[in-house]
């Protein structure tokens, strides 16, 4: 893999563990605020971890 598709895929590997650690505070929290928050939270991170990868993949194509 190129140095440049490992690039997206960096930032997607750390967008997802971001995800992970998000989604384990909404199983800890109590606050119907604080869920909400969180799920605007993972919903983001989610979206741009998607991008990423879409991202690599695209230029994995135009490099194959």
């Amino acid at each position: 893999m190129s140095a440049s598709a490992a690039d997206p895929l960096d930032r997607a590997s750390e967008l997802l563990a971001k995800l992970e650690a998000a989604r384990a505070r909404l199983e800890e929290t109590d606050d119907p605020d604080a869920a909400v928050e969180l799920l605007g939270e993972i919903t983001e991170l989610a979206k741009e971890a998607h991008a990423e990868i879409e991202r690599a993949r695209r230029e994995a194509d135009a490099q194959s």
